[in-house]
């Protein structure tokens, strides 16, 4: 999946872009609010472990399964 970021603000209900834009009809979009509604800004750090200890606690193995073995 490609992501690209766009800048754009909230008028009437309507999202619009500061830059021209062009999204092909019925292109699946995901919208990130930056603002809380009460209009105090916030900041989403990245995500971190509370205990760096237990980092092996959250390793994951990945399987691949033979091509005929779907779901019946």
């Amino acid at each position: 999946m490609k992501v690209a970021t766009y800048e754009a603000t909230v008028e009437n209900g309507q999202i619009r872009f500061l830059d021209a834009v062009c999204l092909p009809e019925h292109a699946r979009v995901y919208v990130v609010v930056t603002e809380r509604e009460d209009r105090s800004s916030f900041h989403a750090g990245s995500p971190h472990l509370a205990q760096p200890e237990r980092v092996a606690a959250f390793t994951m193995e990945v399987a691949e399964e033979p091509q005929d073995a779907g779901l019946r």
